[in-house]
């Protein structure tokens, strides 16, 4: 086994394993969860490098929160570590870099961000701003945990599925809303006193696989954070997941640190939000991100 330190205090490690790693590369096909199958290593490492030394700080925090959490342990803890670290991060220069780089924009105001039906015992929540492949926004969270808050309080409906309209499950927070609270502080409490993430982790401890997300196309950012929290994760074949969150100077902030880790382990988190890369249905399956691939419609 050897060991690399990139840049910001990141151990990537090649050949055998180690737990004490950020997590270690292959070129062979593995099933340990603490090993990563590349195409080349070498060229891996190279990518990893020149993204660490860019966003070095986020990079660290990630690395920090993700050794920080025990999947064990109740979500509660966890979202609210994520989303404090998370709060450190807006208020840093890479997350401002990115907003400069941004520019201003203008936020689209689109009706009914998630539509609810109930059919019988079931509840269907469809995320539901097609035109922007269902990105997350702050008047989505709050339709959703209307919808959800249903489901929380009555005992009566004993399934929950979660999707989205359109072309794509959810492409994670939109680009356009980033940057528009006051302060990060105001943006933590927002974020842990409002979090679809606890209520979702609630009904899946209560139903179990009932509680299913039925994901396709972009599956990414905190649609592929929500998702994780539920029981049963349905992925069409050509879905694409990923955490792109590292490009703004973030990390994950909507529960996946916690969602994610539980079902992948910490050192297969650390490598989508350290790289960048996006899976496919079949390497989420067989890392357990996703547990069935199938039609969603």
């Amino acid at each position: 086994m050897s060991e690399l330190a990139l840049p910001a205090g990141i151990l990537v490690g090649t050949g055998a394993p180690a737990d004490h790693l950020t997590f270690t590369l292959t070129e062979s096909s593995s099933e340990d969860p603490r090993l990563i199958t590349v195409d080349s290593v070498e060229q891996a490492v190279t990518e990893l490098t020149e993204r660490c030394a860019r966003w070095p700080q986020a990079a660290a925090v990630c690395d920090d929160v993700l050794r920080a959490l025990d999947p064990a342990a109740p979500a509660f803890g966890g979202v609210i570590t994520e989303s404090l670290a998370y709060s450190t991060l807006q208020a840093g220069p890479e997350f401002g870099r990115w907003l400069a780089g941004r520019g201003p924009v203008q936020m689209p105001v689109l009706p009914d961000p998630v539509q609810a039906e109930r059919a019988g015992d079931t509840l269907f929540v469809r995320f539901n701003r097609p035109q922007r492949h269902n990105a997350f926004t702050t008047d989505a969270r709050a339709a959703l945990l209307e919808a959800l808050e249903v489901a929380r309080l009555d005992d009566g409906i004993t399934e929950v599925v979660l999707t989205g309209n359109g072309r794509s499950f959810c492409s994670g927070g939109d680009l356009a809303e980033f940057g528009t609270f006051d302060d990060p502080a105001s943006a933590h409490l927002a974020r842990t006193r409002y979090s679809p993430a606890l209520v979702l982790d609630e009904l899946a401890g209560r139903l179990g696989p009932r509680c299913r997300a039925v994901v396709h196309g972009q599956v990414l950012g905190s649609g592929l954070e929500m998702a994780a929290y539920c029981g049963h994760v349905r992925c069409h074949p050509d879905a694409v997941l990923g955490l792109p969150e590292l490009a703004l100077g973030l990390i994950p902030g909507a529960g996946g640190t916690v969602s994610i880790t539980r079902r992948i382990g910490r050192w297969r988190t650390a490598y989508l939000v350290l790289s960048g890369r996006t899976i496919d249905a079949r390497t989420a399956r067989a890392w357990g991100l996703v547990d069935e691939i199938g039609p969603t419609a």
